[in-house]
């Protein structure tokens, strides 16, 4: 009988403790979501269509992160989004590259950091690869620099047949009036070094209010928010979350406690779907838009795909290729 008591006691604490939980997850759902991004958030869409965002540039219409390939994106839309990946040289220089290291993107060997940027320079080392060969458009034609017919503010072609570096200070000198989004791609104190020269090279240039940080290493997102919360930027100063920090806020939707999220971003850049998981929802998307968070997706280059996130309301759509998406949003003006 007192073992019998003692059960029936042990079960209304745990029944008590559930109900507990319960309603505090009820009101934590309910209560207002925190803005992540403090200032207005220029990555939120204007109007009915979201923002062209070449990714790479445009990678599957010229070598990717190549000074030209954003010249071939700004003459499908002015208003592009320019995404990049960055990485810092062994003389201190921001050169645009997917990988850390040179073999599959170049003629050239070795780590980016063991090399000089003046060395690749001298050595006309040619950036018109793609996976260790030379570009090849679709019809498996090899694509030239001067194949470009509409540069940019009168500039033309670097040279007529490489593709020269291109450091992040060209690109935002190039495109004066364009958003940027870069990519961290060392990590470590590497990292750490080539955001600290990224932001050297955008408060230069006053263009805070266009320059997109990211990395989905840990440690360099955490440099960020260390400089944010510091007050070493300006209070417009972006940047998106690491892979661990995406997986937090998606974890916390799912869950019902988005608004314990208070990392500061102002985007996600995030695929449709992982793992399991749709990403792409009007919910999804609506509910980060409460955040004060715009939603990004990658790398889309189904025309279906586009059209789905197109409906569902999200910002930007990151492609490949700049003229398929820009025929698309066309049809939504």
């Amino acid at each position: 009988m007192f073992k019998g008591k003692k059960r029936g006691a042990a079960a209304y604490i745990i029944l008590a403790i559930i109900l507990v939980i319960s309603l505090l997850l009820l009101i934590v759902a309910f209560l207002p979501k925190p803005q992540n991004y403090k200032e207005t958030n220029p990555l939120l869409k204007q109007g009915n269509r979201p923002t062209l965002v070449a990714h790479r540039g445009g990678a599957g219409e010229f070598p990717g992160n190549t000074l030209e390939a954003f010249y071939n994106a700004h003459s499908v839309d002015e208003n592009v989004i320019m995404e990049t990946d960055i990485n810092i040289t062994k003389d201190g220089v921001l050169i645009l590259c997917h990988e850390t290291y040179l073999d599959k993107r170049t003629n050239v060997t070795g780590e980016i950091i063991d090399w000089n940027y003046s060395d690749i320079m001298d050595q006309k080392v040619n950036f018109g690869y793609d996976h260790s060969e030379l570009f090849k458009d679709d019809n498996g034609k090899e694509v030239k620099p001067c194949d470009l017919e509409e540069y940019p503010n009168g500039l033309e072609g670097r040279d007529k047949e490489i593709y020269l570096a291109t450091t992040f200070e060209q690109l935002l000198i190039a495109f004066p009036n364009n958003t940027i989004i870069i990519e961290i791609k060392q990590t470590g104190d590497v990292g750490i070094q080539a955001a600290q020269e990224a932001i050297r090279i955008v408060e230069k240039h006053n263009a805070f209010d266009r320059v997109v940080f990211g990395s989905f290493n840990h440690n360099v997102f955490r440099e960020f928010q260390k400089l944010a919360k510091n007050n070493e930027v300006p209070d417009n100063f972006m940047y998106s979350p690491s892979t661990v920090d995406i997986i937090e806020y998606v974890a916390l939707y799912y869950s019902g406690l988005d608004t314990l999220y208070g990392k500061g971003i102002c985007v996600l850049q995030i695929p449709m779907q992982e793992v399991g998981f749709d990403l792409s929802t009007k919910r999804f998307i609506e509910t980060a838009h409460k955040h004060n968070i715009a939603v990004c997706y990658w790398t889309i280059n189904d025309e279906n795909e586009m059209i789905t996130l197109i409906e569902n309301g999200a910002d930007a759509i990151m492609t490949d290729y700049p003229h398929k998406l820009k025929e698309i949003l066309d049809v939504y003006a």
